[in-house]
């Protein structure tokens, strides 16, 4: 099987996550912070993405 994501994208997916158990992580422009572990995930992603790692587009 071939992965989806790279293992350098999850460690970027694990980063945020483990932020949102700290409350540490803000969202973007206004700076609130993330209360969901979806949204914890989904910043995870667009920042590998914003790295050129190997993630899905979004859809």
């Amino acid at each position: 099987m071939v992965r989806k994501y790279s293992r350098s994208a999850g460690k970027d997916v694990e980063r945020a996550v483990r932020a949102y158990k700290r409350g540490t992580l803000k969202s973007g422009r206004s700076g609130a912070r993330v209360k969901s572990r979806e949204q914890a995930i989904a910043i995870g992603l667009s920042e590998a993405r914003q790295k050129g790692k190997k993630v899905p587009r979004k859809k």
